[in-house]
């Protein structure tokens, strides 16, 4: 891919100003090497009327984060956003808006960036798997209490669900 996308650029730039942090700044040749990668959050309303937030679990990594993926050759941000969602959860979801993007360095030392989408679900159920073998409806303090990574607690921490 070539450089950042509009939609991109504007979130990391709001992603930053929340305290999303990575080891460097973006700069234009990272971005274009950067791993990209697009996720949900997926929400729904809770028997209380509290908002509920889905995340998952993935047993190799251990780790409890939102559902995202690397974004397939010639795939937009916002169709792999929905693959990955329900190949991670099992649901169908409508994207409601934009949710922002993080940026980090991943395991193997890459830049990364990931775009989101607030969604809710349409149809569907989750089953577990060897990827992703756990999924919890929390609600938004919950999750972001259970949530590993900060870039992914720092994302939702923001979210108005409604």
């Amino acid at each position: 891919m070539g450089a950042a996308e509009p939609l991109e650029d504007a979130c990391l730039a709001e992603a930053w100003g929340r305290g999303v942090r990575r080891k460097l700044a973006p700069s234009p040749v990272t971005a274009a090497r950067a791993i990209r990668a697009a996720g949900g959050v997926v929400w729904r309303q809770g028997r209380d009327g509290l908002p509920e937030v889905a995340i998952i679990h993935r047993p190799l990594q251990d780790d409890w984060t939102l559902p995202k993926g690397k974004l397939n050759d010639g795939e937009t941000p916002e169709q792999g956003a929905l693959r990955e969602v329900r190949e991670e959860t099992g649901m169908r979801c409508e994207i409601v808006r934009p949710a922002g993007c993080t940026a980090y360095i991943d395991r193997q030392g890459r830049d990364k960036i990931v775009c989101y989408w607030l969604m809710r679900p349409i149809e569907g159920e989750f089953r577990p798997g060897e990827e992703v073998d756990a999924l919890l409806w929390l609600t938004v303090q919950q999750a972001i209490e259970q949530l590993s990574y900060p870039v992914d607690r720092a994302l939702l921490a923001p979210q108005q669900l409604s």
